[in-house]
């Protein structure tokens, strides 16, 4: 009895069509909004850390400025790195653990190949006892699987189907915002100081958003066919200061995650951008979604265009009101 079993890769050269910047989407705004301006940026390695400071301009052309710290601590414990997504290395990871498994199989109940391919991984298992040998196959599929998933975690990807419902793998957002939300602390609660004792979280919201829209903009490659590159976790983003729509959107989360522990919070991705969601209390003028039960007000940090809090762009809303975005839950 002879079963055979073909494992494929996720190759995202192959998946996804190139897709305009988040850039060109923040310049379909109507003319009214002004663009965000950074006036400054320093960083100075300290005996603690690293302390960064800025001035910008905000949606009323008043200057605005910020400066906090990130400790030696928070510099280890972010993450800081994203590594590019390669096919060839995730099939040769998964070869490796498959091959140690099958050298585990007593020759005389079965023989199994490893067969490496382009794309593929061919499993062959030959054996005179069926169900012996459909046991084994399994076992080697669970194996497979397994180590695929360990490959992805390890590398901080994730599993992701877009909105033409291709197969593709993605950095994995939602772990990136988790896990930089201590390291950020700091740098969160100096937004909360600067703000009037008597000011809603809308306050913090604008001087936020002012601030990222203002980071100097990296143009997004596709999120499908750019294999993770171009994207920065949040810490980097700071240190480079610099960073696209994806990197953005997930360091204002972490920084809001911050400084509203429980609230609910999305993100939004549409084929060529990306956005934010809180389920705060929405005001009359809000653009807001709904998602599992929940209305979220919606904003945009990418800039360079200063979108209020509440408010999107014609081409984001466009997207919205048609129905073409995903949400991913940020925990």
């Amino acid at each position: 009895m002879v079963y055979n079993f073909t494992l494929s890769f996720l190759s995202t050269a192959k998946m996804g069509l190139m897709v305009r910047s988040c850039l060109i989407v923040a310049g379909l705004l109507v003319s009214c909004l002004s663009q965000g301006e950074q006036l400054k940026f320093t960083k100075t390695h300290t005996d603690m850390g690293v302390a960064l400071s800025y001035e910008w301009l905000d949606g009323d052309n008043v200057l605005q400025s910020i400066a906090f710290e990130l400790t030696k601590d928070a510099l280890n414990e972010a993450p800081t790195q994203q590594a590019n997504y390669k096919p060839k290395i995730a099939q040769r990871y998964v070869s490796v653990a498959l091959m140690e498994e099958a050298r585990k199989i007593n020759p005389k109940d079965a023989r199994v190949k490893i067969i490496p391919k382009r794309e593929s991984i061919d499993i062959e298992v030959k054996g005179s006892n069926e169900e012996q040998v459909e046991a084994i196959l399994q076992n080697l599929k669970t194996v497979q699987q397994k180590e695929y998933d360990k490959y992805l975690q390890t590398h901080y990807f994730t599993r992701f189907t877009t909105l033409f419902n291709q197969q593709a793998i993605k950095p994995d957002h939602v772990r990136y915002a988790a896990e930089s939300v201590k390291p950020l602390v700091a740098a969160s609660q100096a937004f909360y100081e600067k703000l009037e004792s008597d000011s809603d979280s809308r306050a913090y919201f604008s001087l936020l958003l002012g601030w990222i829209q203002s980071i100097p903009y990296d143009t997004l490659e596709d999120r499908v066919v750019s294999n993770g590159s171009g994207y920065a976790p949040p810490v980097s983003v700071l240190m480079q200061n610099l960073g696209d729509c994806d990197s953005k959107a997930v360091l204002a989360s972490s920084m809001v995650r911050a400084f509203l522990p429980s609230t609910k919070m999305i993100m939004v991705f549409l084929p060529n951008h990306a956005l934010l969601g809180i389920a705060l209390t929405p005001m009359v003028n809000d653009r807001t979604i709904e998602h599992d039960g929940d209305t979220f007000v919606l904003y945009d940090p990418t800039g360079p265009a200063l979108i209020p809090f509440g408010q999107v762009s014609e081409d984001t809303e466009r997207h919205i009101v048609t129905g073409r975005y995903q949400v991913e839950i940020m925990e």
